[in-house]
């Protein structure tokens, strides 16, 4: 797998893309994507966006499922 010169927001950080996405692999992709999911949830664990909580947790959720469907048919699961 190549590397990404994509770094993961701190905490409390925007979300930032570091390659124009049109540049990067598939598996540089899902890693971004994966990297920005994991950074959503620690926020919502955080207690960030308490009136979004319930919305921005099932979004997190179906962001999960479709980067597994995504990384299996790349077949990089």
């Amino acid at each position: 797998m190549h590397s990404s010169p994509y770094q993961p927001p701190q905490d409390g950080a925007p979300l930032e893309v570091a390659a124009d996405p049109a540049t990067l692999s598939t598996d540089e992709l899902l890693l971004q994507l994966r990297q920005d999911r994991l950074w959503l949830l620690r926020q919502i664990d955080a207690g960030r966006w308490p009136q979004w909580r319930l919305d921005l947790a099932a979004l997190e959720r179906e962001l999960g499922l479709l980067l597994d469907q995504a990384a299996e048919r790349a077949g990089t699961l």
